[in-house]
């Protein structure tokens, strides 16, 4: 097949491409090869193309200056997205669009399921929800992806902060009331090649399995890495940011499992992986 991938040079799309490339037709394009919040722009480039599938990661991903720059995360998750999905669907591809646990209030205690009610408290996840509603009023052929704490290789991350902050310091603080599940660009890269394969359409929630706290996600950082920093809890009224989180964002699986895709291993055991081929692996 012929795939695009929109934010092909950020932390998943990055992942995306190297690993689809070995099997498909692959077009990578990164803010500078395409700026999504230009439609003629992106018809241009579909309709030159005629990708059979479209990977949307590009996305505005600041959490906290999201909150003071509003226009433009509506800008580019909104009406970006809706170029995308218009675009798209013009040529008759399928769209995958990564969207966020974000879109939740966080006051669950349970996961959440794939129906459950959108309630986004922040900017970042107001612009995302918006970006799911303009998926699904302009394409047919979509899957919404929803997942959460994401980390790699490529780009910034929570993972790689502790493996810095491991270096520099001996103790570290970590909030230990927000929980929810972490998740490799890997192993959802993986699960993205499984889903365009399919016409099972719809959203689904994708993550690693196993539900943690940032603190004990730091705690394991520590253990599988050989680092020997001291991680401290600590509670969220403690590190006030400009951005309300989701106090628990966990998600079920459900889509996954009704539409009979493999899911996702554990959570610690995708880390264990990824601090390997980071080559810090000490444990």
């Amino acid at each position: 097949m012929k795939i695009l991938v929109t934010g092909a040079h950020g932390q998943l799309g990055h992942d995306v491409v190297k690993l689809f490339s070995a099997s498909h037709e692959v077009l990578g394009l990164g803010r500078k090869q395409l700026d999504i919040s230009n439609e003629a722009q992106c018809v241009v480039v579909f309709e030159a193309y005629k990708p059979d599938v479209v990977i949307h990661c590009a996305a505005f991903t600041n959490v906290d200056l999201a909150e003071s720059e509003e226009e433009l995360a509506f800008k580019i998750n909104e009406i970006g997205t809706w170029n995308i999905a218009r675009a798209s669907s013009s040529i008759g591809a399928k769209l995958c669009y990564i969207s966020t646990d974000y879109v939740f209030d966080g006051r669950a205690t349970k996961p959440y399921e794939e129906h459950a009610s959108t309630n986004p408290q922040s900017v970042y996840g107001k612009s995302k929800r918006a970006g799911e509603q303009a998926v699904q009023m302009f394409s047919s052929r979509y899957f919404i992806v929803r997942t959460s704490w994401v980390y790699g290789r490529n780009g910034n991350n929570f993972v790689k902060t502790m493996l810095k902050l491991a270096q520099e310091r001996e103790r570290l603080e970590v909030v230990n009331d927000q929980f929810g599940s972490p998740t490799y660009t890997m192993d959802l890269a993986y699960f993205l090649l499984q889903l365009i394969h399919s016409e099972k359409y719809g959203i689904y929630h994708a993550s690693n399995t196993g539900i943690c706290s940032w603190y004990d996600l730091a705690l394991a950082i520590m253990e599988e890495s050989g680092f020997q920093a001291e991680v401290k809890p600590c509670s969220t009224k403690d590190f006030p940011r400009p951005a309300p989180r989701p106090r628990y964002s966990a998600m079920a699986h459900t889509a996954i499992h009704s539409n009979g895709f493999e899911d996702f291993r554990p959570w610690r055991k995708a880390l264990e992986e990824f601090l390997k081929s980071f080559g810090v692996n000490g444990k």
